[in-house]
């Protein structure tokens, strides 16, 4: 379950403020110290009642700086990049609210059991906050195969609400939210990692207690991908090293996934058997399911 933390102080600070508070404070997940101080920041901005309307009204406008541009539906960046971290607002909309009922639940992450691939503190800004069941797994433990089964241990359901502050851990916290019962809003003080992009964050199936896909992607993945299916012989040779010797295993998997799409049922069938004898655990579990898949003979 997330860490929780309680803190009483009812200062309040500019989000500038808080950004330099955080710039003092390099974001460690590692070291609690620091994480808990960086919280302390984090409340003091949370307290400031007037900073995110007046940034919301000033795009609204048509002014105001880039870095208050949303991406998403619900994301809201306030700052860019500092020592190893950043600042963005999440909208929360209740079941009741209109544009969650046009775009469905799945567009705000409702009912979709995930990790994350980053450390976060996660404050309530304003709203009853939504609501999360909590679980815990090993991912050191985990192959990351889609139907892997893994042990998920439930460790509770909590709301967050305004004020308070929860400490999510990278691999290892796995949340299913649902909807507030009114619009809410969360700030985010998110821990960027320049390798975090070849740790995979996971969907899982909480019925069956198995991996159910893969969240993140990867813009090298995408790009192998399509370098394959364009037919250049040489990104097929490039594909073929990837698959055979690339440290990330999700790559690797990727590699044989492009070069099986370009192939008819006895040529796929044989780079999978190819997968199974690589190496790598993920791309073999991964490779016998394709084969025992007519999706993936056929």
């Amino acid at each position: 379950m997330p860490v929780d933390y309680t803190i009483t102080d009812t200062q309040s600070c500019t989000l500038e403020e808080a950004l330099e508070g955080f710039a003092q404070i390099p974001f460690e997940p590692r070291d609690e110290a620091a994480t808990a101080q960086i919280a302390c920041w984090l409340k003091r901005l949370l307290n400031n009642r007037d900073f995110l309307a007046d940034i919301l009204i000033e795009r609204l406008k048509g002014g105001g700086d880039d870095i208050a541009s949303g991406y998403g539906p619900q994301a809201i960046v306030l700052s860019p990049l500092r020592a190893g971290s950043f600042v963005r607002a999440n909208i929360w909309p209740a079941a009741s609210d209109l544009v969650l009922r046009d775009s469905g639940s799945k567009t705000f992450a409702y009912g979709v059991p995930h990790d994350h691939n980053f450390a976060f503190l996660t404050g309530g800004y304003c709203g009853p906050g939504y609501v999360s069941d909590h679980y815990e797994y090993d991912y050191s433990a985990a192959c990351g195969y889609r139907g892997e089964e893994v042990p998920l241990r439930f460790t509770g359901r909590s709301t967050w609400g305004e004020g308070a502050i929860q400490f999510y851990r990278p691999h290892h916290d796995i949340h299913c939210q649902h909807p507030p019962k009114s619009l809410s809003v969360s700030l985010n003080v998110i821990h960027v990692d320049p390798s975090q992009a070849w740790f995979d964050q996971y969907r899982f199936d909480l019925e069956r207690g198995q991996i159910a896909g893969l969240l993140n992607s990867n813009a090298t993945e995408i790009l192998l991908r399509t370098a394959v299916a364009s037919g250049s012989e040489a990104a097929q040779d490039f594909a073929a090293w990837i698959g055979k010797t690339h440290p990330s295993e999700r790559l690797r998997l990727a590699s044989f996934e492009a070069r099986a799409a370009r192939l008819d049922e006895g040529a796929r069938d044989a780079l999978w058997r190819e997968a199974e004898l690589c190496g790598s655990r993920m791309v073999a579990k991964a490779a016998q399911a394709k084969r025992a898949s007519p999706l993936g003979r056929g």
